[in-house]
This record gives C-alpha cells, structure tokens and sequence, in this order.
C-alpha cells in the first residue's frame, strides 16, 4: 500500500471546505474501508445511492426536516466521493473504467437532486420549469467539466501525476466498443465528458504540445518548469472551485430551506455561466503567457522569463 499522505489531494488548489472538512473526514474513513478490504467502485456506487437519497429528500423540500436529510445525505456522496478515489490510490486499484463510473456517479446524484426538485416545483411552476432544470443541468456539466480539466492539468502538469494526464482527443475512440453494453454506455459518457473538457476549459493543446515537448528536451530543466507553472496556474485553479459542486450543494439547501429552489437553477443559468467566461479568458492569458516563458527557456541571449499568478511576465536574471 501507498502511504496514507500519497492519497491526498493538491493542498494549494483545495476548495475550503474540502480541504478542512470533507477530505480529512474522507481520508479516515479510507483508512478504515482499506482495512475492511472494500472496493473503491462499491464506495462510489454507495455514494451514488446516498445522491439519490438526497433526490427522494428534496422532493419534500417544503418540509425543512427532509431539506435537512437532503443536505446530509449530499454530505455523505461528498465523502464517499472523496474516499473513493482514495482508497483507489492507497491500495493500488486506480482503472480507467473506476474513474468513469466515479464520474457518472457524481452525475448521478445532481440528476436525481435535479428531479427531485423539478418534480416538486412543476405543480407550482408547471411543465415550464422543466426547461430552466435542463438549462440550468446543461450549464452545470460544462461548468463541471471545465473546473474539473483545471485541476487535472495543475496535477499533471505541475506535479507529473500522470494518473491526472487529460486524455488526447484521438485516444478517445477506443472507449466507444470496448467491453460490455455497461461498459460501452459508461465509454461514451466518458468521451462526451472529455470533450467537454476540452470544449469549455480554455485548455490549451499548444500550450500542452509545447510543455510535453520542452520537458521531453530538457529534462535537466523539468523541476524549473513544474515550480513555474504552479506558481503561475495555482492562483487561476483556487479561483476556479466557485464552480465545485460543494458550492452548488449548499445552494441547493440555502434556496430549499428558504423555500426558492427555483433560485438556484436561475443562478446557475445566469451567474456562473458568466463566472466560467471570465474565467476561460483569464486562463487563455496565462496560458499565452507561459507559452512567452517556454520559449525563452534555453536561448542563449536575454534573462528569462517568469510568469507571476496573474498570467503576467517579469524578467529574471540568470
């Protein structure tokens, strides 16, 4: 087994209350399931049951005894999810097909939440507000899946984790006809999910292309450009956990318990979607900035270059 320290998370890129709440109640708890012997996917299947608990308890919004148990049993899913990973890394299990069914798991347990609540409101609201739910679940997964591809690339990158490697495009297909129907289905949700990423994240392949290319040439000057790009992206990736699913977790109870969840699917349409915008075009500066300090590594005239949190150049003297 790996130490209990190797299975935490980045601690300079955590969400608050992940990092002082459910991550070091999940890191207990994986101590204790390694022991028992458990499987990471039956924590994430455990955890996907504990979602659509919560769906079942926001149906009954209006009664705040269930908005309570909603908002517990999300809790839960929240650290469950953070175990089951975990565990995956503590006993050597990681699989691709483990994080594709991490992945619908999660979705899972927002799906359910969603129809709990849309459920509950289309007597008030009629059958309109099912299309603010939809919206409101579209501009979720794009949020998600861009927040999601920050934090890989900071992992990868920054650390060369390489179970965070973001999957290349043209290595998706094999994912589409491999395995059982199950599997197949979990595939194509997984390449979807990866596009996603891509599509939404401002991820750049040329900064990606360039970075894989200078640290496989200077490989003398690998620790250099992992310090750099931690320094320069670390801010950028703290500010993208606005769109973790803990904050949405808690606005789901605070829009229940005062009776307005329908707040909530509007928020999700109309401010984060222009959080993520803001975002995406910040990130590509810094990317266009630390491509400007890749290729002033290794030339023989001038200092070099580094690249501070705000995607901006100083010079640096050799």
């Amino acid at each position: 087994m790996e130490s209990s320290e190797s299975v935490t998370r980045t601690g300079e890129i955590e969400e608050f209350t992940n990092l002082h709440f459910i991550h070091p109640v999940s890191i207990r708890l994986t101590r204790l399931l390694a022991r028992l012997g458990v499987s990471p996917n039956s924590v994430s299947f455990t955890g996907m049951l504990c979602g659509m608990l919560a769906g079942v308890a926001y149906y009954h919004y209006r009664d705040t005894s269930w908005a309570v148990a909603g908002f517990t049993l999300m809790i839960t899913w929240h650290i469950l999810d953070g175990t089951d990973g975990q565990l995956a890394r503590l006993t050597n299990s990681q699989s691709e097909f483990g994080k594709v069914i991490d992945g619908v798991c999660d979705y899972v347990t927002f799906i359910a939440v969603y129809l709990g609540l849309g459920y509950a409101l289309a007597p008030q609201f009629g059958a309109g507000v099912w299309s603010v739910i939809v919206v409101a679940a579209a501009c979720h997964a794009v949020q998600a899946a861009a927040y999601e591809v920050q934090r890989q690339e900071y992992n990868f990158w920054g650390y060369d984790k390489k179970s965070a490697e973001l999957p290349r495009l043209a290595d998706l297909a094999v994912w589409r006809d491999r395995g059982s129907f199950v599997q197949r289905l979990m595939g194509r949700l997984y390449v979807l999910y990866v596009r996603l990423q891509y599509t939404f994240s401002g991820v750049s392949t040329n900064l990606r292309d360039k970075l894989a290319a200078k640290l496989q040439q200077s490989t003398g000057q690998a620790s250099l450009i992992r310090r750099r790009y931690r320094e320069a992206f670390a801010p950028a990736v703290r500010q993208w956990a606005v769109m973790s699913a803990n904050y949405r977790t808690v606005g789901i109870f605070v829009c229940s318990i005062l009776k307005v969840p329908l707040l909530y699917f509007v928020l999700e349409i109309f401010a984060l979607t222009p959080v993520l915008i803001l975002l995406v075009a910040r990130h590509r500066v810094r990317c266009e900035a630390f491509l400007r300090f890749l290729a002033g590594l290794g030339t023989s005239t001038g200092p070099a270059q580094q690249v501070d949190g705000d995607g901006q150049q100083q010079q640096r003297r050799r």
